[in-house]
């Protein structure tokens, strides 16, 4: 009989990966930590391939481990959505939903898919805005819930992750070598904007506005194009474009914060669907780290 993978094996699995240790897993998964190890040691015998290495006191997943971590997440969510589709009852309606056009492109196309496969009769109304207007449409009603950024520690909405700002120049002019560096950036209200000025402030490093716009994309272009620098989202930088550093005479950004805002009172239903769908997506990690602590 052929083999099949074990939904707790995989669980487990992505456990270890995403809390960083075994005995993380052990707690995340309900287990003890002696259980998930031997549950490792099955799923090892399983796919005939190590999933660990030991570094010093360090357990290093393998390229064989990176793999299967991909198709684990794959599965254990294909399975969450044939549960949901078939489990549940059919929702219908109409929800509206705020993003700032950054992420529209870059964040929302999987959410929305995955949404629309487990959901399909529920339509999603996109309006792409500053996060500034979307706090306000969405505190008045106009829009059901948003997808905002936000700086550290500055409450709007519930946090879903947070993510490192940088400095991007073009990776082919020397723009950033101008005694008073030129700034591409958005609305005056904008988070990033203010983390870009209050650095640079901070640094004594002098600047002046070159570039201002909305859309991201105009951004991106007078960064390319050797107009401007500008401080974007590290998962944001394009090709054409490099990252700069202390080295370079640019002061570290830190992190920025992504949200979720809801409208007072908001119905529940497809728009409680799309929220806790939202905040799952979002919340996920992203990037598995290569190094596992040792136990």
């Amino acid at each position: 009989m052929e083999a099949t993978l074990d939904m707790d094996l995989l669980k487990t699995f992505v456990a270890i990966v995403e809390t960083g240790s075994f005995s993380g897993a052990a707690e995340e998964v309900g287990r003890t930590q002696s259980a998930v190890s031997m549950q490792m040691k099955r799923l090892e015998d399983l796919v005939g391939r190590p999933l660990f290495v030991r570094d010093g006191r360090k357990n290093m997943v393998t390229r064989d481990g990176e793999q299967l971590l991909d198709y684990a997440r794959r599965i254990i969510r294909l399975s969450a959505e044939a549960l949901s589709a078939i489990g549940q009852p059919e929702l219908q309606g109409i929800v509206r939903l705020g993003t700032p056009d950054d992420y529209a492109d870059c964040l929302l196309p999987e959410i929305l898919a995955r949404f629309s496969r487990t959901h399909p009769l529920v339509q999603v109304e996109v309006e792409c805005q500053p996060s500034t207007m979307l706090l306000q449409n969405t505190m008045s009603g106009r829009l059901d819930m948003s997808i905002i950024s936000c700086q550290p520690n500055v409450m709007a909405g519930e946090v879903l992750r947070s993510e490192p700002l940088v400095w991007a120049t073009s990776a082919r002019h020397d723009v950033h070598h101008q005694k008073v560096v030129p700034l591409a950036v958005s609305t005056p209200n904008c988070a990033w904007r203010a983390m870009a000025t209050d650095a640079l402030s901070n640094w004594h490093r002098p600047y002046r506005i070159a570039y201002a716009s909305s859309n991201s994309v105009a951004i991106a272009a007078a960064v390319i194009s050797g107009l401007a620098v500008a401080a974007i989202p590290e998962f944001l930088v394009r090709p054409g474009m490099r990252v700069l550093c202390e080295a370079d005479g640019f002061p570290r950004l830190g992190e920025f914060q992504i949200a979720l805002l809801c409208a007072p009172g908001m119905q529940g239903g497809p728009h409680h669907a799309l929220a806790e769908h939202v905040t799952e997506s979002l919340a996920r990690t992203r990037a598995a780290p290569a190094l596992i602590a040792a136990e």
